[in-house]
């Protein structure tokens, strides 16, 4: 690992805390801890039914769409070439960006506001990087000794703090997870990652679908508007669409390349030479620079406006959240109805809690064929 920022990375140490496991596991020459852990996410079910989740558009519109798991892969790999200019931990940055959404619920991010509301009825809330460490720690079962995947230390902390810090008095549950204290780079660049991904993938899917114009993007956002000028000067007389693609692919260069630049001067007037200086800086140090996060909350407004409030997106997520509120209110009713599997954590983690973790598993495809199932019962 070679990089400016060498000395503040995660450390493949073998004395490093952050490689802790809670059950012991036999190290193994050939792969370091943090690609044994990308391994057992990629295995994992929960990631391979990121395949059958909402990104923005169902899968049902489109096998063009991102789905949240092609989604997860973009990510993927603008966090480890992040991570790898800034000689940071590159198998680190990529295992997390591979689990950062292994928590959504199916419907993208109306599905889990959906959830979240029938659980504060029973006081509870749904997040889905609590959600995500559930997962890893208790869901997946592929271990004859042990429940869950475990995970070293390093990336269940990241898993809950890439893109929020928790309080250690409204979460006491997460006290291991050094709260109070900010997360190693290579978790503080998943959440950018995370958003030139999609401000990138959602521009792209949004034209793709019909939904957005070329040139009504061009009008109202500054960062594509710069890179399509500078590309269609370079390729005169060639189709808009190709230009367009070009144009993406240059924002997203830029947006990456500033965030690489920002970290890397933030670290260097901080003076940092170590992680403990990046844990206890009162604020993050992976961030935009302020011209680039001006653009960047112009470019989110504008899809928040023109896409994502959409009429043909809001009949989705009114869809959705129909389906996820009559079937989690249809097994709080009917709990004998719930896979024998679940009777077990009804005990143990109450029934709304183990309501919303089945509908949480769930692809958009299973759910439709449950609530079509339900709806089926009830008319009987």
């Amino acid at each position: 690992m070679a990089g400016p920022l060498q000395l503040c990375a995660v450390t493949g140490d073998e004395h490093n805390p952050l490689l802790a496991r809670v059950y012991p596991a036999p190290s193994r020459a050939s792969r370091t801890s943090f690609q044994r852990d990308r391994e057992r996410i990629v295995q994992a079910r929960a990631f391979r039914r990121l395949a059958g989740k909402t990104q923005v558009f169902t899968s049902r519109a489109s096998d063009h769409f991102r789905s949240r798991l092609t989604h997860t892969m973009e990510v993927a790999q603008i966090a480890r070439a992040t991570a790898s200019t800034l000689g940071l931990n590159e198998d680190l940055a990529e295992t997390l960006a591979l689990v950062h959404d292994i928590g959504h619920p199916p419907f993208g991010h109306a599905g889990e506001r959906a959830l979240d509301e029938c659980l504060k009825r029973h006081g509870r809330r749904f997040d889905h990087n609590l959600h995500a460490l559930r997962i890893v720690e208790h869901f997946e079962q592929r271990y004859a000794a042990h429940r869950g995947l475990n995970l070293t230390l390093g990336v269940r902390e990241g898993i809950i703090k890439h893109s929020r810090d928790y309080s250690a008095e409204q979460h006491p549950e997460l006290a291991s997870y050094f709260l109070g204290e900010r997360p190693p780079l290579e978790a503080q660049i998943i959440d950018l990652a995370d958003e030139i991904a999609y401000l990138t993938a959602d521009l792209d899917d949004g034209v793709e679908s019909g939904l957005l114009d070329i040139n009504h993007i061009c009008d109202n956002v500054q960062i594509l508007a710069r890179c399509y000028s500078a590309v269609a000067k370079q390729h005169v007389g060639v189709d808009q669409k190709y230009l367009f693609n070009e144009a993406l692919q240059l924002m997203q260069n830029i947006l990456t390349d500033d965030l690489i630049h920002t970290t890397l001067e933030n670290t260097r007037v901080l003076g940092a030479t170590c992680l403990d200086d990046i844990r206890s800086h009162p604020s993050r140090l992976a961030i935009f620079s302020p011209q680039v996060e001006a653009e960047r909350l112009q470019e989110k407004q504008y899809l928040y406006d023109t896409l994502y409030t959409c009429t043909v997106l809001e009949n989705e997520h009114d869809k959705a959240e129909e389906v996820v509120t009559s079937l989690f209110n249809y097994w709080i009713e009917e709990p004998e109805e719930l896979p024998p599997s679940y009777f077990e954590e009804v005990q143990t983690e109450g029934l709304a809690r183990t309501v919303a973790d089945y509908i949480a598993g769930m692809t958009d495809t299973f759910i439709l064929l449950q609530y079509a199932e339900i709806k089926r019962t009830i008319r009987r």
